[in-house]
């Protein structure tokens, strides 16, 4: 597809920010199972519910613009997904708090990328008129705003600190 307009840029990247998704799903489900602390685990399923009602919420726009949301393939995403795996599952962690602390690290770049998606298309959505479409977006960037503050929340208030001790 040529992108020629603002509205191919914004079905672009909806696109793209699905893929993105869809990457890191896997690897948040991964964190989940090689996290020690219980509250962090809890975190991560919820952010991964978090992830799947947003790619279904982009799905959905897709749809309504005549889209498939499938087809592009998220580069940068990959590499943040590479990056968790090396350096939150497969690194060698000889203390479980510690690597509760590499987890929310990877966790948070992870989100902070789709923070950035979310933001871009929401403001292509309202420069578009596209209202519906917008605040639909806003949901979606506010609710993955909601569970990086929760991590940040996780490791100021307990993992970063029994890692210290580690």
């Amino acid at each position: 597809m040529t992108i020629d307009t603002l509205k191919d840029l914004y079905l672009d990247q909806l696109k793209d920010l699905y893929s993105a998704c869809k990457q890191s799903m896997p690897v948040v489900t991964e964190m989940g199972r090689a996290a020690t602390s219980r509250e962090l685990a809890e975190a991560l399923i919820a952010g991964n519910e978090g992830i799947a009602r947003g790619m279904e919420a982009i799905a959905s726009l897709c749809s309504e613009h005549g889209q498939d949301p499938t087809g592009e393939h998220c580069k940068g995403m990959e590499g943040l997904v590479t990056e968790a795996r090396k350096h939150a599952i497969e690194a060698d962690f000889g203390n479980g708090d510690v690597r509760d602390a590499a987890i929310i690290t990877q966790y948070q770049r992870l989100t902070h990328y789709a923070i950035a998606g979310y933001g871009c298309v929401r403001s292509f959505a309202n420069r578009l008129e596209l209202d519906d479409d917008g605040a639909v977006l806003q949901d979606c960037l506010m609710r993955t705003r909601d569970g990086d503050e929760h991590m940040t929340r996780i490791a100021e208030g307990g993992v970063n600190a029994a890692a210290a001790q580690g």
